[in-house]
């Protein structure tokens, strides 16, 4: 695997979802069988989120899909709404009320012109614009009043007062920023993609990090998990009891030294863990 991302359990088929960016599919593992599928797409995918009708929603460089798991058959949605030659969409998230939010990635990365979009009820608008360049680690508090996000380009969490009702957002603040120089001693990696425990602990993947970090709401750093590949790049809890953590990294564009030093890199990681993640939100069209 190229460059895993949009890790995701879906509980109905006790199966793992996820993206793989630059080999453009989109895979599943049913975990107890060990059944593999995957499928080819057009461009490259990105995000991922189960409907209410156990369709898949698609985020690809060229706009949103649903693919049809039995048939193989997609249904386009909407087009990009961005010019594809210099931004792709990236990492996004189902919210509590069931808004697909999608974060982009602005690839010339010479200025913060990232956006967010959000996809309600197959109608895709745009929520902000600017302030960021590459979208990541979405993801909502247990009682849907505090959204979180993460800027991989500035090293920073930041979070939200948020209305599930209205999916307004208010009252930015980081909290979290991490070292940008990856010549320092405590360089720990960007911050990628996210999800959140029964505990209402944010977890992170830092990519280049090697690790993994629980965080907690006021952004106090719990736990700390090291990694055998150099690269991860999302989360997600799965398994029966939610207690199996899923990992995704990143082969693409890495020296070869560093491949040889960390030989999982492009593999999916999983590890028993002694809290549970909860139950991703369904997309309702």
């Amino acid at each position: 695997m190229l460059v895993g991302e949009s890790a995701i359990w879906h509980e109905v088929e006790s199966a793992l979802y996820w993206v793989d960016i630059e080999g453009y599919t989109v895979n599943r593992l049913h975990a107890a069988s060990g059944k593999f599928t995957s499928w080819k797409m057009g461009s490259n995918p990105s995000a991922l989120a189960i409907d209410d009708n156990n369709f898949l929603v698609v985020a690809t460089r060229h706009g949103l899909l649903r693919l049809n798991t039995t048939d193989g058959s997609e249904k386009p949605i909407t087009d990009a709404p961005y010019d594809p030659s210099k931004v792709r969409f990236n990492d996004g998230r189902v919210d509590p009320a069931g808004r697909f939010w999608i974060g982009t990635m602005y690839e010339p990365r010479d200025q913060p012109a990232a956006e967010m979009y959000v996809l309600d009820k197959d109608q895709l608008r745009q929520a902000w614009s600017g302030g960021m360049t590459n979208s990541n680690g979405l993801a909502w508090s247990l009682d849907g009043r505090t959204m979180y996000h993460a800027d991989t380009t500035t090293h920073r969490i930041d979070c939200y007062d948020f209305d599930p009702a209205t999916g307004e957002q208010s009252n930015r603040r980081t909290i979290v920023t991490f070292p940008s120089d990856k010549s320092a001693a405590d360089y720990g990696g960007r911050p990628d993609g996210a999800t959140m425990d029964s505990e209402g602990m944010y977890w992170v993947a830092m990519f280049e990090g090697a690790r993994i970090l629980r965080i907690a709401p006021n952004g106090e750093i719990v736990r700390e998990i090291k990694l055998p590949v150099k690269c991860p790049t999302s989360v997600a809890f799965g398994g029966p009891d939610l207690r199996t953590l899923y990992i995704t990294s990143a082969s693409h564009g890495r020296s070869k030294e560093e491949l040889e030093q960390y030989p999982l890199s492009g593999k999916v990681l999983c590890l028993k863990m002694d809290v549970a993640g909860r139950e991703e939100p369904e997309y309702r069209i």
